[in-house]
């Protein structure tokens, strides 16, 4: 891992509330995930900077344990244009502490770094955290995944 400051950026994407208490974002994040893939989000989403996917936690209650937003989406070049049933976020410039998760997508590679990122005594602050996903990434391949853990 490795500490970075990221500029802003804004993202137009999709968005569900949803906590880790009692598997609930096991079920809630797969779907959302269903939701962008199926209905082609990707596309739909005005001024992309790029086709990377960026997943969003947002809104936290308190920590990991309490509820957040999750959202899904691309980077945009502005906020102007934000269609129907989607949310627009801009990420504020700050202090992130950069993670990989490296493998196939589908050997969960992603949470496993994230139950990783949970036993750390990072000092988080709980604002906003993101994971890139490249464009075109085939589940069945080899990938990196950076994650970015906003930090005080």
């Amino acid at each position: 891992m490795k500490t970075t400051r990221m500029n802003s950026f804004n993202v137009i994407g999709i968005k569900v509330r949803t906590t880790n208490e009692n598997m609930q974002a096991a079920k809630d994040i797969p779907a959302l995930w269903k939701q962008f893939m199926s209905e082609n989000i990707q596309e739909k989403i005005p001024n992309k900077e790029t086709n990377d996917v960026y997943a969003i936690y947002t809104n936290y209650e308190s920590d990991y344990t309490g509820a957040y937003d999750m959202i899904i989406g691309c980077k945009s070049y502005s906020l102007e244009e934000v269609p129907e049933n989607m949310v627009a976020l801009e990420i504020p410039e700050k202090l992130y502490e950069e993670f990989k998760a490296e493998g196939k997508l589908n050997d969960n590679i992603v949470y496993n770094k994230w139950v990783e990122i949970w036993n750390t005594d990072l000092n988080r602050d709980y604002k906003v955290d993101f994971e890139v996903y490249p464009e075109n990434v085939i589940p069945t391949e080899s990938t990196e995944v950076p994650i970015y853990i906003s930090i005080k």
